[in-house]
């Protein structure tokens, strides 16, 4: 894999409408399929309503957004409605974020949301923009900052290349997400957000309790959150992302 842009110069006098074809030339040339491990993904056709790219290998779908500025707590995404409707479908596209630098012309971060992470909860609705903006009418977030760093898979991370075998396993590590329906991948999610908040790879299940309340202002019909969050690490453990090491202990399986 190499970083730098191919293109020197570009058709477009738009500085964003430039680097959107030196990104998008960059993931068709350079990336590769997290899922299967294709050394190629294509491009969709130009102004494709659902993704930007596919895996002609195993039919994974991926949208591509890119900036100059790492990526905060959201993404400024499509019309809320759409997106939520999208949730629950089979092609829903993976998401692609890729930060750059034209200076060095060059990427600095680029890294996959795999779409079992986006629940409900991350798409949040904002004020449609103007009439007289280039999308005007969008009006979603995706919420990063509700997504557990184990739905960040980089493949460049601050210009470091990260090795293909971490990648393809990182994204096989969560993909049991995909078999749940919304409601129960959103307490999932939750657990791994709460696991991860603990800070150590080895943990009791006392330091997950700690987050009783929390859970509680997320999920206020349910009144035995306790159990559930016994039921949702015995899930995790099953499905091979934790470890039982003894009675009411744990620890989290390396993701390298």
């Amino acid at each position: 894999m190499k970083l730098g842009f191919e293109e020197t110069q570009s058709p477009y006098t738009s500085g964003s409408q430039s680097a959107r074809a030196w990104t998008e030339r960059w993931v068709r040339d350079q990336v590769f399929c997290p899922n299967c491990g294709s050394a190629t993904i294509n491009p969709f056709p130009n102004n494709s309503p659902l993704a930007d790219f596919l895996c002609f290998a195993c039919k994974e779908e991926y949208e591509l957004k890119s900036q100059k500025t790492p990526f905060g707590s959201k993404v400024l995404d499509g019309a809320f409605r759409t997106k939520c409707e999208r949730l629950a479908a089979d092609n829903n596209p993976n998401l692609f974020l890729l930060n750059y630098d034209l200076k060095k012309f060059s990427v600095t971060n680029f890294f996959v949301v795999p779409k079992h992470f986006f629940v409900r909860d991350v798409i949040a609705e904002r004020k449609p923009l103007a009439e007289t903006a280039r999308r005007a009418g969008w009006s979603s977030h995706i919420l990063l900052g509700q997504i557990p760093q184990s739905g960040k898979i980089y493949f460049v991370r601050e210009g470091r290349i990260e090795p293909k075998e971490s990648v393809l396993k990182q994204w096989k590590s969560t993909l049991f997400l995909r078999e749940e329906r919304q409601e129960n991948r959103g307490w999932l999610i939750e657990v791994m957000k709460c696991v991860e908040a603990i800070g150590k790879r080895d943990f009791e299940i006392d330091d997950v309790y700690a987050f009783e309340q929390e859970l509680s202002r997320l999920y206020p019909e349910n009144r035995n959150v306790k159990p559930k969050i016994r039921q949702q690490l015995q899930f995790l453990r099953d499905r091979g992302y934790l470890d039982f090491v003894s009675r009411g202990y744990y620890r989290l399986r390396s993701r390298e």
